[in-house]
């Protein structure tokens, strides 16, 4: 696996199953980027699948950095396939709700067109498509509004600004499903256990919320856990009261049908996950 140290790179290591043994390489252990370097280190070692865990995830930041970002989340992606296809491999890639630009009124298909906003989406959806190498045969996965007891994200962010502030206010108007890490990993390990039909696929939690949504069942647990000492008021604002460099989908829920069907783990609503997560967080 590549990436490790990420959210979902952390999760997969942290839930290797028996019949599995997973080598993780940091991006100070291998540049993914180079594919001199990439094949060195994956044909002919006789791995039989390789995850792709590492991404440009910076979604504002990449407006900036275009450049960058496909790089990482697109060259490298093919990199990665050729040297799967060349080492009889099979890749693992994890890619965005963002490929959708957000216009549905239902939860989007893996057939679905995509029309990603921003650089970071547009970036990502070429990396699905160089996932796709001539002969290759990748399970593309992918997911949305993901957290995890360590790493940056909104969870951690939220809980530090709720001990900090007297206040905090939360978009209200983008809709989509928050996603532990781990679900993600369980899942991932149930397509690889399946050795899953070539394709994409969603996953997430169930369920679906806004921002604030988030936000306000982020600080009910975070108090029922002691991780936070007193409410503050959490106050829904429209995305133009919250502008931001990149664009992002307005209505992003992912339809799971296909992936629950062919794993046997089960999703559980993102609100229970939520619980879990933060039972994780007050335990270290």
């Amino acid at each position: 696996m590549v990436g490790g140290g990420g959210q979902v790179a952390s999760a997969l290591a942290s839930t290797v199953p028996a019949a599995h043994a997973l080598i993780v390489k940091t991006q100070l252990d291998l540049d993914i980027t180079d594919a001199a370097a990439v094949t060195d280190a994956m044909v002919g070692q006789g791995f039989d699948w390789i995850i792709n865990g590492a991404a440009y995830t910076a979604v504002d930041l990449a407006e900036k950095e275009p450049a960058l970002a496909q790089q990482i989340n697109a060259t490298a992606v093919g990199i990665l396939a050729r040297a799967a296809l060349a080492g009889a491999a099979r890749l693992v890639h994890i890619s965005t709700d963002f490929v959708f630009d957000g216009n549905a009124n239902v939860a989007y298909l893996p057939t679905d067109r995509t029309n990603p906003l921003s650089v970071y989406g547009v970036t990502k959806l070429a990396g699905e498509f160089e996932a796709f190498a001539p002969g290759g045969n990748p399970i593309l996965l992918r997911t949305a509004w993901v957290y995890a007891s360590t790493g940056k994200n909104f969870v951690l962010t939220m809980l530090r600004l709720m001990r900090e502030r007297p206040e905090v206010r939360v978009v209200c108007d983008q809709i989509g499903t928050p996603t532990w890490a781990v679900g993600i990993a369980h899942a991932i390990w149930g397509l690889i256990d399946s050795n899953a039909t070539p394709g994409i696929y969603h996953w997430t939690d169930l369920g679906v919320a806004s921002w604030y949504d988030f936000a306000v069942a982020i600080q009910e647990e975070g108090l029922a856990r002691g991780l936070l000492t007193h409410a503050v008021p959490v106050i829904p604002i429209p995305t133009s009261a919250y502008p931001t460099p990149a664009r992002r989908p307005t209505f992003s829920v992912l339809n799971t049908d296909s992936t629950r069907s062919a794993v046997a783990y089960p999703a559980q609503h993102w609100r229970h996950n939520l619980r879990m997560m933060l039972d994780e967080l007050r335990a270290q």
